[in-house]
């Protein structure tokens, strides 16, 4: 997969960047960042989770250490030079090559590990997942992420997925359950009912809506760690 994100994509998505700066919803989503840091009362340490070219650095608050980490070399190149750079307020700032299904790092590093754009999208949630990013948090750390709801817009609608999106109210038990995963493509879309999945036993939902973005109809989930 790193293959598709070369210097060309890279160069391109950072263009794309600049150009965010006249979309709202790409301000409510900064801002979405920087008041789920403003939850916290002491400077926090941040794992950007797929970070790209580092597109939400400027959002944060409160940053003691943000660790940036996404499988593409390229992006990373783009991120050490990242849009409103003059604006990112973190002590200091790491950027780390690796595969966020099997990178790892000590547990408890981060008060706040987010992602924007990234699960549910292009790596799937899935409860493997979950129990990665709840070792690597601090106890009370919270892990803020995104999510491509599968009743987006942009989500193809094929004739088996209106009729498994029409049943699935009255499915239940096991046939209900199995209906549900295969909506969500094992983890690559993500609903509410599937972040509460993923997150059950691990994580206090403190908020969880949907949001709009330029692009998708998103879940948007902030997770305290239990």
């Amino acid at each position: 997969m790193t293959a598709l994100y070369d210097a060309d994509y890279a160069r391109r998505y950072r263009s794309r960047d600049d150009e965010l700066a006249a979309v709202d919803s790409y301000h409510a989503l900064v801002k979405w960042i920087g008041d789920v840091c403003d939850r916290f009362t002491h400077p926090i340490d941040v794992l950007d989770l797929g970070c790209g070219t580092g597109r939400y650095f400027w959002g944060l608050r409160h940053v003691n250490t943000l660790t940036g980490l996404d499988a593409s070399a390229p992006m990373l190149a783009e991120a050490a030079q990242p849009t409103h750079a003059s604006d990112i307020s973190a002590r200091d700032v790491k950027l780390i090559r690796g595969d966020l299904q099997t990178h790892e790092f000590a547990a408890g590093s981060f008060d706040l590990v987010y992602s924007v754009g990234v699960l549910a999208e292009h790596v799937a949630l899935t409860r493997a997942l979950v129990e990665r990013v709840a070792r690597w948090l601090k106890p009370g750390g919270r892990f803020a992420f995104t999510t491509v709801d599968p009743r987006s817009p942009d989500v193809p609608k094929t004739m088996p997925r209106r009729v498994a999106t029409a049943l699935l109210p009255v499915a239940a038990g096991a046939v209900g359950d199995a209906l549900h995963r295969r909506l969500m493509a094992g983890g690559m879309y993500g609903d509410e009912r599937w972040i509460r999945l993923s997150l059950s036993g691990l994580f206090k939902i403190e908020s969880l809506d949907r949001f709009q973005s330029d692009v998708h109809l998103h879940g948007r989930c902030v997770g305290i760690k239990t």
